[in-house]
């Protein structure tokens, strides 16, 4: 999924230098694609959590997509506060749910892991020049 990652960073990284996105707009404005950017997050939380307590031995690796993610949009205010709030959420409803790894568990996490790649996948193909 990481190259799928590193792909939606670029696109999103130069959907804010484009043409109709030039540095004149409005930081707090949301962009057509924000929806997708906050479920993104929410499953970057939610892999961070169920890739740990699954043994995954990656540490930070979701987190740190996570924060790439930011950096490459540079929201402000209320856009970065709802994928803040949406990467929390993805973390905190598994937190709840699951105390060790399961069956369900690693289900779940394929399936994650096929949704985000889906999602990078359209953004890249919607948003990239």
């Amino acid at each position: 999924m990481s190259k799928y990652l590193l792909a939606i960073l670029i696109v999103v990284a130069s959907c804010g230098l484009g043409p109709n996105l030039g540095p004149a707009r409005a930081q707090d404005a949301a962009a057509p694609f924000d929806s997708d950017l906050q479920r993104l997050a929410e499953i970057l939380g939610t892999l961070h959590y169920l890739r740990g307590i699954c043994g995954a031995n990656e540490g930070t690796k979701w987190r740190n997509e996570m924060q790439a993610l930011v950096d490459a949009e540079t929201p402000s205010g209320e856009r970065r506060t709802r994928m803040i709030v949406s990467f929390n959420r993805g973390y905190n409803g598994f937190q709840q749910t699951y105390r060790t790894c399961t069956p369900a568990a690693d289900i779940a996490i394929r399936r994650y892991l096929e949704e985000g790649s889906k999602i990078s996948r359209d953004l890249t193909a919607r948003y990239a020049n």
